[in-house]
């Protein structure tokens, strides 16, 4: 566990979540502010994260905290596991897709987490979460293929059975249009992010691509399901 960062066990019975961001450190994180300070047998954490993907529902908390100074030298990354007094969640956020996976606050009062659940040494927290945004970027994007293609889908046979002046709507012209640069957009978006999911696999991860395929993706289910 001390190697590897996993959001599911092999079994698919246990949910992990991934806790970075905060109100005022998102993309940039290297400015988090939670803290882990050092006492007897491990690490005592306060702060508070925010959008956090399965908060509340996972097993698994892999935590950045500041153990140092400022800057991404001064991170660390722990384990928490559910149930750590001092770990509590507030109100599931409404959002606008993706609601089978709840997002949530995910707040550290005074909770301890042992010595043996940091992950790797002390300030190296920094390249863990970099690890992980990695293949995160992938994931995210290929959700966004997933939402686009069926939204495609569902509007094709929409305009397959929708009838209007005695033909179906998919028969008008301006339509295929609109159906057809959606589908452009859709393959495009997936062959990003089989590439970027390709180079990971290779062991050639690239930001680049994963952030092209993540951003190009989203944007594109945004576009298809409006």
């Amino acid at each position: 566990p001390k190697q590897l960062v996993c959001f599911a066990d092999a079994s698919g019975q246990g949910i992990g979540a991934f806790c970075l961001s905060e109100s005022g450190a998102g993309s940039d994180a290297a400015s988090l502010k939670t803290t882990a300070k050092k006492v007897d047998g491990g690490y005592i954490l306060n702060g508070t994260k925010l959008w956090i993907t399965s908060g509340g529902i996972a097993s698994t908390y892999i935590v950045m905290a500041r153990t140092g100074g400022e800057g991404s030298k001064g991170v660390s990354s722990f384990i928490v596991t559910a149930g750590t007094p001092g770990l509590s969640f507030g109100k599931k956020e409404k959002k606008m897709g993706w609601r089978q996976s709840p997002t949530r606050e995910v707040i550290f009062e005074n909770c301890f987490v042992p010595e043996e659940n940091r992950l790797l040494n002390e300030g190296e927290g920094f390249k863990v979460a970099m690890a992980a945004l990695d293949k995160g970027r992938i994931t995210i994007g290929s959700i966004g293929v997933g939402l686009a293609q069926r939204a495609l889908d569902e509007a094709v046979k929409y305009s397959l059975t929708r009838q209007q002046f005695n033909q179906p709507i998919f028969d008008f012209q301006g339509l295929q249009f609109m159906m057809a640069d959606m589908a452009c957009e859709v393959e495009a978006s997936r062959l990003l992010v089989q590439k970027a999911a390709m180079l990971y696999d290779s062991g050639k991860p690239n930001a680049k691509i994963a952030s092209f395929a993540k951003m190009k993706a989203t944007d594109t289910a945004m576009k298809v399901t409006t």
